[in-house]
């Protein structure tokens, strides 16, 4: 199956699209670009507060107005950040796809390599997660294209055949949900590393229990299989 058209049905089956800004000249991306980069950098050093909106507009070289008209505000700024660093991770996770059998294992595999590229981030992703936490509705546009990133990221692991079925988008949202959770409270020091793939492998099962034809019965899909889910 051709990555582009996975892509393509993984566009359509996360959601409409949201009416579309004016494409940005190529100045202007460039010039969007420094501040992503900015924004990033400083995060990685210290966190949430180290990303002061007056730094970074002089390290970006941008005027501190333009640099608000791009971003109104550091959580605009920071959800950017987040939708760009997922951006990246989704055309590195495609260039490397996952190697499971299972759809459901598949997806498992792909969400722990993108978390543990967060891993290696602790203040970015720490910051990143903070300002989707305090996004109000003033940031929906920008909290929808993470969230339609990920959507992405997952069915493309899932490797789908046709469009996902209402049942398959519902348990993408509540993988989403958890896989969010979990990054949470991985960065609160509330759970390890080994507690977070129990739990994303665990939910990852519900691809299984809501693929076309599957009996969706109590304990379905894991009968004589008593060996399944282990090997962690």
């Amino acid at each position: 199956m051709g990555h582009m058209t996975t892509e393509s049905k993984a566009a359509r089956a996360a959601g409409p699209t949201l009416p579309s800004s004016p494409p940005l000249t190529e100045r202007q991306e460039a010039r969007r670009r420094r501040i992503l980069h900015t924004s990033a950098k400083l995060a990685s050093r210290g966190g949430f507060d180290a990303v002061q909106m007056r730094e970074v507009a002089e390290s970006s070289g941008v005027a501190l107005g333009t640099l608000y008209r791009y971003f109104p505000s550091k959580v605009h700024l920071l959800v950017a950040t987040m939708q760009d660093q997922l951006q990246h991770m989704h055309e590195t996770l495609r260039k490397r796809p996952p190697t499971e059998e299972d759809p459901g294992a598949r997806v498992a595999q792909t969400l722990m390599r993108a978390f543990r590229a967060l891993q290696r981030e602790p203040h970015l992703a720490d910051a990143m997660v903070r300002a989707l936490t305090f996004a109000d509705r003033s940031v929906s546009p920008e909290v929808d294209t993470v969230s339609r990133l990920t959507t992405a990221i997952i069915l493309d692991a899932m490797g789908l055949e046709g469009p996902a079925t209402p049942e398959q988008l519902s348990a993408v949202r509540v993988i989403e949900h958890t896989w969010h959770s979990a990054l949470i409270t991985w960065l609160s020091g509330r759970a390890s590393i080994a507690q977070v793939k129990i739990d994303i492998e665990t939910v990852c099962r519900l691809i299984e229990v809501t693929a076309p034809g599957a009996d969706t019965a109590p304990g379905a899909g894991r009968r004589g299989k008593p060996g399944a889910g282990a090997g962690r």
